[in-house]
């Protein structure tokens, strides 16, 4: 393990960085461009669904099913049979894309009235959601193939590429937005040809890398190929396993179309910022130590197994701890700074802040579960990451329903909303701006519900062997965010209207307030002893 899974994370996390910032940089453009109302709302849920596909493929699912086959070919076969198994899977997906994209254009009313129920199906938003939906969905097909070549460069240790893939949808999302909508009778309806041209080019990115390695598919139809089939059976259970956070997520956006105007916007804003870490750390990890895993599995090397994972463990809480806090602590001056001008407003700065405190509770875990779910999958075991997905896909439905009623309850404004509506409770949520914070806490419910869930599996099979240290490490970490959390608060009690100050004023003060919080936390674990060569390997 050693160096070569630091590095690898390493360059997977520098590449991702550069896409995360293009995407914060689109998401400023979205805000001042379109604001949160009803079309950016129409195109946030229309895109959520070809984007859950990328989620699920990308960085879920189909890695999941298809990386430690295609290891295990690779550590078994010829590259002959590599070459076989690679085209058969190939051929096998395109086919099933087209029938899928096919079905989902001729269909895309009746998914919107799925995905939409808020959207009345005889109005303008649902209209215009429709026509969205059609013109984005075959991304899902372009993206799955862009998500096989970057399994495939991942494989053979070739990350950078892969890894800066999303951002080509963030700079073409950019140009459709300054380019091209104002041009348009309906300028979020550029942003949905954005998203199809994107899928063109990040498929095109992948191929002179693939054809370097001689590995470009030639796609022949294969259902009844024994590798396939592996990979198949271990589809079904791993869109739920490994994705369960993206399937609460676009159930929750389901829910939010039925609550005030801007729900979906602010929801939306909230998990981009919190895709800032998970995009940069989370991903990297689960990416590089997948393949890792799976080799030292099929070797059946217990030991190396077990301290890939506990550098896992230990990169996951080094990380997500202080990011949880920092984004709790940093809400409101973090969203003013990046999107509050043009069509965001005061009301949108503090619904989306509110969503970001809660939801930044699910870091840590989100980041756990990225090196907890490869624990599972490494060894083909796609049951346990199911069976935990749907716990934690109960914990969020339950927490939905329970918080939205306590909210409604006991605070003065859904009082006022359910005598108002006659105690009709649909259409009272549906009036009460703030409800959506339900939504956030439930996610974060949720991730800690399936992380527990995994760790104690992991336990039960005796998986995972903990090196030494561990006390002292949680000990050190603790004391070090606490001291980061104290700095960060302190400063930021003299800095309250942040929507006072200009572009150039907001921006200093929020890097002095996060450049603050870093090296207090960077320098008091220097102090205590931890360096940076502890996380090359044990």
């Amino acid at each position: 393990m050693s160096k070569g899974l630091a590095k690898s994370a390493g360059i997977h996390s520098s590449m991702t960085l550069l896409s995360r910032i293009s995407g914060l940089v689109r998401d400023q453009i979205y805000a001042t461009h379109f604001g949160a109302g009803a079309a950016m709302d129409a195109f946030l849920v229309a895109f959520r669904i070809p984007n859950f596909m990328r989620r699920i493929s990308g960085e879920g699912a189909f890695s999941m099913a298809f990386v430690p086959v295609l290891q295990a070919y690779r550590d078994s076969s010829s590259e002959r049979e590599v070459r076989e198994f690679i085209d058969k899977v190939a051929g096998t997906l395109i086919a099933g894309l087209l029938v899928l994209t096919g079905l989902a254009l001729a269909l895309a009313p009746l998914l919107m009235r799925w995905f939409a129920p808020g959207f009345a199906p005889d109005g303008e938003q649902f209209r215009l959601a429709t026509e969205l939906l059609r013109i984005t969905f075959p991304y899902v097909l372009l993206i799955s193939l862009t998500a096989m070549a970057g399994g495939i460069l991942n494989s053979y240790g070739r990350f950078a590429v892969p890894a800066l893939s999303p951002l080509l949808l963030n700079l073409s999302l950019i140009v459709a937005a300054l380019a091209v909508s104002s041009r348009l009778q309906i300028p979020v309806r550029a942003l949905a040809w954005g998203v199809t041209i994107a899928g063109v080019l990040q498929l095109a990115f992948h191929i002179p890398s693939l054809m370097r390695l001689g590995l470009l598919p030639k796609p022949k139809w294969g259902a009844g190929d024994a590798g396939v089939r592996a990979v198949l059976r271990r589809m079904g259970p791993g869109i739920l396993g490994s994705s369960v956070a993206q399937v609460n997520l676009l159930l929750n956006t389901v829910v939010a179309t039925m609550l005030a105007a801007g729900s979906v916007t602010w929801l939306y804003y909230a998990d981009r910022l919190l895709e800032f870490p998970l995009g940069i750390f989370g991903v990297a990890i689960g990416t590089v130590i997948l393949p890792n895993l799976a080799s030292h599995y099929v070797q059946a090397d217990r030991q190396g197994y077990s301290r890939s994972l506990d550098w896992g463990f230990r990169l996951c809480l080094l990380i997500g701890i202080p990011a949880c806090i920092g984004l709790a602590l940093c809400a409101k001056p973090v969203v003013a700074t990046l999107f509050q001008y043009g069509r965001f407003n005061a009301t949108d700065l503090e619904m989306t802040s509110r969503s970001i405190v809660a939801q930044a509770l699910a870091i840590p875990a989100f980041l756990l579960v990225k090196v907890l779910a490869p624990a599972f999958y490494a060894r083909q075991d796609a049951r346990t990451p199911m069976r935990a997905a749907l716990a934690s896909l109960l914990a969020n439905a339950l927490f939905v329903f329970a918080g939205a009623a306590t909210w409604m309850l006991a605070t003065e404004a859904g009082r006022q909303a359910l005598q108002m509506h006659d105690h009709n409770w649909l259409s009272a949520a549906g009036s009460t701006p703030g409800v959506h914070v339900v939504l956030s806490l439930a996610i974060a419910f949720a991730a800690w519900v399936n992380a527990i869930a995994l760790g104690i599996a992991l336990h039960r099979y005796q998986l995972f062997e903990p090196q030494s240290g561990w006390l002292r490490f949680l000990v050190k970490i603790a004391l070090a965010a606490t001291l980061m959390a104290a700095t960060v608060w302190a400063l930021g009690t003299h800095w309250s209207d942040w929507s006072a100050w200009h572009f150039g004023s907001r921006i200093w003060r929020l890097a002095l307030l996060i450049g603050a919080g870093v090296a207090i936390y960077g320098l008091s674990l220097l102090a205590m002893g931890v360096r940076p060569r502890d996380f090359k390997g044990h």
